[in-house]
């Protein structure tokens, strides 16, 4: 890459053979759930005779709790499968909306949003493909409203859209595949920093980790894009089923992955753009030296030297991703970018550690 006379080639890798990217798109489904339970009913009377007896207030206003039970079917139908998808790669998509004037879906595969068709029993519908085998984003546009599959659970960790995800499948086993092979362990995490409280963390360890009880690891810390979560890399692009994968064929070494919370809310708000932006990498990149590498260290068997550990990260966490490897020499010898955010006028500022020796940024940083 060059700018101006300055040169600097991003190098990295990590014993992986391939490149994976996600896409940038999202979901969360609204579930609501329906039910007056007998519980429910005890604990009013528990508390109506609590309040009763203490004799504290003459008033009792008691607040209603309606919890609400969704059963396989949306209200009114008599079931149906959605998404449904057919040994040919073609897919049906279903939403039950009797009193809705229009819906239409919105997915990666087709470059437009296509209208569905309304049956008698307010059923819609549409039928698209083949598709090309992989894993796809999409969510209904009701009357104008963006919302995700109700009878789909596989969700797109994201904070910023709705949508559902659709698996088509490959005649043969893709890398994301789930296989019939020895499988890692993903663990769901909480670490505190004095600046940004109790924060979530993912973190993948191979198989065999709990067995190889005198094995150290290398550590891959890899981060999320802007609006994604700390979920979104197993959840949306099974890294871990790729880290599986590879494994077993022998095209990587076993190692540790960790997938933190990119954004440093709540010093950070969650509106404030990018994650790539210069306040989220200061306090990300505090975060990162003063509690996030700390904690793992202290809690998973990791190398600790810079040739054992990597960093990459997708979109706004690829910015993040240069600016804290580029920038940290010393912790890491292995630094790549998936589609990394970066605009022009941050370029020289965010990576101002590499530019002032870019041959010694090279001569540190591993190949591929």
């Amino acid at each position: 890459m060059q700018t101006g006379e300055k040169s600097l080639v991003f190098q990295g890798g990590f014993g992986i053979s391939e490149t994976i990217f996600v896409q940038d798109f999202i979901s969360f489904p609204s579930v609501l759930m329906k039910a007056c339970s007998p519980l429910v009913y005890q604990l009013f009377n528990s508390m109506f005779s609590i309040m009763k007896y203490l004799n504290k207030i003459a008033l009792i206003t008691l607040p209603v709790i309606l919890f609400t039970y969704e059963t396989s079917c949306q209200p009114g139908s008599t079931g149906f499968i959605s998404p449904e998808v057919k040994s040919d790669r073609t897919v049906t998509f279903r939403f039950l909306a009797p009193d809705a004037k229009e819906v239409k879906l919105s997915t990666q595969f087709v470059a437009e949003q296509k209208n569905m068709l309304k049956d008698d029993k307010g059923l819609w519908s549409i039928t698209l493909g083949p598709v090309e085998p992989d894993i796809y984003p999409y969510c209904f546009v009701v009357d104008g409203i963006q919302v995700a599959d109700p009878r789909n659970s596989w969700i797109f960790p994201n904070e910023g859209f709705q949508n559902s995800l659709v698996e088509i499948s490959a005649e043969n086993p893709q890398v994301y595949t789930i296989q019939n092979i020895p499988h890692g362990t993903v663990s769901y995490r909480y670490y505190y920093s004095d600046e940004l409280g109790t924060r979530p963390i993912v973190i993948y360890t191979p198989p065999g980790y709990e067995q190889s009880l005198n094995e150290k690891y290398p550590v891959f810390f890899l981060l999320h894009g802007t609006t994604d979560t700390e979920e979104t890399w197993t959840k949306v692009g099974r890294a871990n089923i790729i880290l599986d994968n590879f494994i077993a064929q022998g095209k990587t070494k076993p190692m540790i992955v960790v997938m933190p919370y990119g954004r440093a809310f709540p010093v950070i708000s969650k509106g404030s753009g990018s994650l790539r932006n210069c306040d989220n990498l200061q306090e990300f990149q505090k975060d990162f030296k003063n509690y996030i590498l700390p904690y793992v260290e202290k809690n998973y068997r990791v190398r600790t030297d810079r040739e054992g550990r990597a960093v990459a990260g997708f979109s706004g966490g690829g910015g993040t991703s240069l600016y804290i490897g580029l920038g940290n020499p010393d912790l890491f010898a292995y630094v790549c970018g998936y589609a990394p955010g970066m605009r022009k006028e941050e370029f020289d500022r965010n990576n101002a550690v590499p530019f002032a020796d870019p041959e010694l940024t090279n001569s540190r940083l591993k190949l591929f």
